[in-house]
């Protein structure tokens, strides 16, 4: 970039500026390096309502929630994804509804922090005991929230201790590159680099479904996953 000698304050003043323009204007190699993956989950089997079970007779003002549609319990994430040198963290939500966790299935950057609001007009006592993240939030009563946070990659479990029903998953990441599929089934992952990946729909009762896809810069890759969820 070739600078040009200012001849006055007003030339300064805008040569500044096309130079602060120009240092922050994102490579143009860099802004191409990257495609994104897209695609739908079809549920290949229906999933029959959960039996009910509670170390506690239930308290349910109101009957019990449809059962969530098991496509938006899934997440599509690029399994052998290059780890950048930081992933900014994220704030997320489980709430306590009715007696559910709502959402079932979160997933976050690592160092993300996940609020547990209770709406119920009665306590909860929400834990974990896996290995990656193991917490205990104490009994609360409705109107409060508390929150944890999850600094390490991996799958955490998510109960309550008054309510053995009660479950959630949340799976931490090292990378940004995963999605939970829209109630269509349809998901996007942006700004995936270039490169040869696995990429894994992942269900808790099925594991991982994964399937190999090649991303090009500046290009969409499409996968379908078709998963063969079981009745619980």
């Amino acid at each position: 970039m070739s600078i040009p000698v200012p001849r006055s304050r007003a030339e300064l003043s805008i040569l500044a500026a096309l130079v602060a323009a120009w240092l922050l204007a994102p490579s143009p190699s860099l802004a191409s390096a990257a495609g994104r993956i897209e695609g739908r989950v079809t549920i290949s089997v229906p999933v029959s309502a959960a039996p009910p079970s509670a170390a506690y007779g239930s308290r349910r003002l109101a009957p019990a929630p449809a059962p969530q549609s098991e496509v938006t319990n899934v997440i599509v994430f690029v399994k052998d994804a290059p780890a950048p040198a930081s992933v900014a963290p994220m704030r997320a939500s489980i709430a306590q509804e009715n007696e559910t966790f709502v959402p079932h299935v979160v997933a976050i950057t690592s160092g993300s922090t996940v609020e547990f609001p209770n709406g119920d007009p009665f306590f909860h006592d929400v834990f974990s005991l896996s290995r990656g993240g193991s917490f205990d939030l104490g009994s609360y009563p409705k109107g409060r929230s508390k929150s944890e946070r999850f600094p390490r990659p991996g799958l955490i479990k998510v109960y309550c201790h008054l309510h053995s029903h009660m479950t959630a998953s949340i799976m931490v990441f090292d990378h940004p590159y995963f999605a939970v599929p829209a109630a269509d089934g349809s998901f996007t992952i942006d700004d995936v680099p270039s490169g040869t990946f696995t990429v894994t729909a992942w269900h808790e009762r099925i594991g991982d479904n994964s399937q190999r896809v090649t991303v090009e810069a500046g290009h969409a890759a499409a996968l379908q996953f078709a998963l063969p969820i079981t009745s619980k």
